[in-house]
């Protein structure tokens, strides 16, 4: 029997739709599910994805690559990589894994939105393909990481992060349920497919990977590679829709989707991935600091995205290139020094050699994160381990529910930016978060990020034992510096000089 070509039949098959006879077509695709926006079935059957792939094809793949990732695993399981790893790289794994495992396993509740309630055939197909693709992600991640858990209690956060009120956890759920599980599905392949996958996973996956290879975390790097070639693909679909709306109208819905969409984001990746590739990875595997991965991934190549859909660039982007500069090393002081409250070891990357490194990379970090630092770093010396652990809590965002921070030093800005809505005060770290807030206030309204909760009377006491308690953090599992403390010998030497 002749087979057919691939280009000869798959665009016919894609785009197998029907005209229902026996129940009305917004039965089927009510519009708070589907999200069409007035625009014809018709026209979204011009959905057209530019990665196109058929099912056999998909298991084809899909096996070869699943052999591949655990072929590696097994065949390094001797070297016991992570028993001789350095401190700061195991907190990455642990990091990343405690944040996106379950996130990744759960993103297929979004994938199966769009597959039953998109008008698009095309997209309710490759959505079929993208919600197997997540339930792999959430089980290679959660299968490789577990294995670990005999070397120490923090490695088991993998699973258990998201699940628990720390406080890191509520911020990412808390984004992921507004992109994922609250909107319908057009929203939903913008603000996750476009937005979140296109602009920032690559840059999780693909600058990660590159890391840990310099690193010489071989198995991290080829599974993290691995996901991400499902993610590349999938992906596409948020374009393809985007089109469809730019085409029939509705550009400025899509355009405010993404401005939304893009700094909550950016504001979890903050917090996240920038701390991991200007801290936690070991210096001498460090392929380029965070703002120069943002500005290849985020500054080049998203954005030129945006311009071939027509669509610009958010409103506020001189801010979030500005921010580029001092968010995360304010966030990552932050974490430091409130590292009992969450999973993992942070790093503390303020050695001679790395603060010279930090310098160069972002020029006046000295003067600035630096000067924060010297305190730090005075007090180890000193042998007062007291005054760098918590005592307070710190102000949260209720947008993206991290601490409100900015630029120390002779720069400080640190600013709240309140805001009253139904006689409730909310707090917000910048603008940016409060004008998300006011585009939704029924969605938003209500929620309590954690230092709301210690207000409210639930964590009991309402002191840093109760917050570790209510966050589920038992001994062995609390943070502490990744290194011991050894990056600061070379301050203690000099001061005995």
């Amino acid at each position: 029997m002749t087979s057919l070509k691939q280009d000869e039949y798959y665009d016919l098959i894609r785009g197998v739709n029907w005209t229902p006879k026996y129940v009305p077509e917004e039965e089927i695709f009510p519009e708070e599910m589907s999200g069409s926006r007035g625009i014809p079935m018709a026209q979204w059957e011009a959905f057209d994805e530019p990665y196109k792939v058929t099912y056999g094809d998909y298991v084809q793949t899909q096996r070869e690559k699943d052999a591949g990732v655990y072929s590696v695993k097994a065949g390094l399981e001797r070297a016991n990589y992570v028993k001789t790893a350095d401190p700061g790289w195991v907190s990455t794994l642990q990091a990343h894994y405690g944040a996106l495992a379950v996130a990744e396993y759960a993103a297929a509740t979004a994938e199966a939105r769009m597959a039953r309630f998109s008008k698009a055939p095309g997209n309710r197909v490759v959505a079929t393909f993208g919600m197997l693709d997540e339930m792999r992600h959430g089980q290679l991640q959660l299968f490789f990481s577990h294995e670990h858990t005999r070397l120490s209690r923090q490695w088991d956060w993998a699973h258990k992060a998201l699940y628990t009120n720390e406080w890191a956890a509520i911020a990412a759920r808390h984004m992921f349920d507004d992109m994922m599980f609250t909107r319908d599905a057009i929203s939903t392949a913008i603000m996750l497919t476009f937005a979140f996958e296109t602009g920032f996973t690559n840059m999780q996956f693909l600058g990660l990977s590159a890391d840990a290879a310099e690193a010489g975390d071989h198995t991290f790097s080829n599974l993290i590679s691995s996901i991400q070639t499902d993610e590349s693909r999938h992906a596409q679909q948020g374009g393809a829709i985007l089109k469809v709306m730019v085409d029939n109208g509705k550009i400025d819905d899509a355009q405010h989707m993404i401005d939304v969409i893009f700094w909550r984001t950016w504001k979890l990746f903050s917090v996240l991935t920038g701390p991991i590739m200007d801290y936690y990875t070991p210096l001498e595997h460090r392929k380029q600091s965070f703002k120069e991965f943002m500005e290849e991934w985020i500054i080049g190549q998203f954005v030129r995205q945006l311009d071939d859909l027509g669509l610009k660039k958010p409103w506020y982007w001189d801010t979030f290139v500005a921010d580029l500069d001092q968010a995360h090393h304010a966030i990552h002081v932050g974490v430091w020094f409130y590292r009992p409250t969450v999973w993992w070891n942070p790093a503390a990357g303020a050695s001679p050699e790395e603060r010279a490194w930090l310098e160069q990379k972002y020029p006046g970090w000295n003067t600035t994160f630096g000067r924060t630092w010297d305190v730090i770093t005075d007090n180890i010396v000193r042998g007062r381990l007291n005054m760098t652990l918590p005592e307070t809590l710190p102000l949260l965002c209720n947008m993206s529910n991290v601490p409100i921070v900015g630029t120390p030093g002779d720069k400080w800005n640190t600013k709240d930016y309140p805001l009253v809505y139904e006689g409730r005060l909310y707090h917000f770290g910048s603008p940016i978060d409060r004008w998300c807030f006011e585009q939704e206030p029924e969605r938003y309204k209500g929620h309590m990020n954690f230092i709301d909760r210690v207000l409210a009377g639930l964590v009991q006491p309402p002191d840093m034992a109760g917050a570790l308690a209510y966050m589920g953090l038992a001994p062995g599992e609390m943070g502490e510096d990744a290194h011991d403390y050894a990056w600061a010998a070379a301050y203690q030497r000099k001061a005995a000089e």
